[in-house]
């Protein structure tokens, strides 16, 4: 790819938020007005929007309930750790 302008590292460092739809309407114009003339950058974003669209698919399925509860024991367990650090 031959992307190396301040606008093209802006376009990609966002990417995945414009993506996502996750920018402001003035960001979002600013990335699709330079995906409208930068055919490199273009590309990257169908190329992530393919990804994007295939990885959505293919986690369809859902962890058994075994798992699941010792993951959220885990996630719960590092969250008191941190909040019992962060205490005076």
């Amino acid at each position: 790819m031959s992307c190396d302008g301040p606008d093209c590292d802006k376009a990609l460092r966002n990417l995945y938020n414009f993506i996502d739809h996750e920018l402001d309407g003035a960001s979002c114009h600013e990335i699709q007005s330079h995906l409208d003339d930068c055919s490199d950058c273009l590309t990257e974003y169908h190329l992530e929007e393919i990804v994007k669209s295939l990885v959505g698919r293919s986690c369809t399925e859902t962890a058994p309930p075994p798992l699941r509860d010792k993951v959220l024991y885990r996630i719960r367990s590092v969250q008191v750790e941190i909040r019992t650090e962060t205490m005076p």
